[in-house]
């Protein structure tokens, strides 16, 4: 079965433009200060020292939404996965401008770390803007998938929130028919305005302004673990 839990590829390149002198300079030193330790268990202990709760986005694009998220809640920790470079530069700088010291990094695969992570053990799991794989063919690429979202539901918490964003109208009726198969999550909406309207505890992306700009719809939603 060829999609993102088994076939564990990367498409695309890991960098795009040339990094600056500065840019450059925050790989080298903050970088390996905040990345996650490549192989043994995780825990809110091994990340932070502490028990506080955790979060995870997979797939950061340029960290704002991270940055924002850890800057409301700093007595939670953030785990972002993004396995291109130059949206971890961004978030390193978000995370250096803002002084955050609740963000953790892997530049790579999400899953990889969600396996070694607790059941049971994040408060939320953050799905912004994921790349939508429009041909038919490539839809077992999509993150929204079983297979991922059976590691994603062991690893949520009863009552933890599953989000998931895009401007995709293949990808928005996919994640619907997919998680609509699904007995351990709730959708949380109750009227159309609830997944048109961008909660205020869920800061715009880039991605999501770019999409907005060229006329698109944005759909948010949220689900619970049962």
């Amino acid at each position: 079965m060829t999609e993102p839990t088994t076939i564990r590829r990367l498409y695309g390149r890991r960098q795009g433009h040339k990094l600056r002198q500065g840019q450059s300079a925050l790989v080298e030193d903050l970088l390996p200060r905040l990345s996650i330790a490549d192989d043994g268990p995780l825990d809110a202990r091994t990340l932070f020292g502490d028990d506080r709760p955790l979060e995870l986005e997979i797939g950061f694009g340029g960290g704002e939404h991270l940055a924002g998220q850890a800057t409301m809640r700093p007595d939670h920790g953030f785990i972002g996965c993004e396995p291109f470079l130059n949206g971890v530069v961004g978030a390193l700088n978000h995370i250096r401008d803002g002084a955050l010291d609740n963000v953790r990094l892997h530049m790579g695969d999400a899953l990889e770390v969600i396996e070694r992570l607790p059941d049971a053990s994040l408060e939320r799991v953050y799905l912004l803007h994921p790349d939508p794989w429009r041909k038919a063919r490539h839809a077992k690429r999509r993150m929204v998938n079983h297979g991922p979202l059976d590691l994603i539901a062991a690893k949520l918490k009863p009552g933890a929130e599953f989000r998931l964003g895009t401007d995709d109208p293949t990808y928005c009726r996919w994640s619907m028919m997919v998680m609509n198969q699904r007995h351990d999550f709730t959708w949380l909406a109750q009227t159309p305005q609830d997944f048109l309207t961008r909660p205020d505890d869920w800061p715009e992306t880039r991605y999501e302004r770019k999409a907005r700009r060229q006329g698109h719809e944005v759909w948010y939603f949220r689900y619970t673990r049962v």
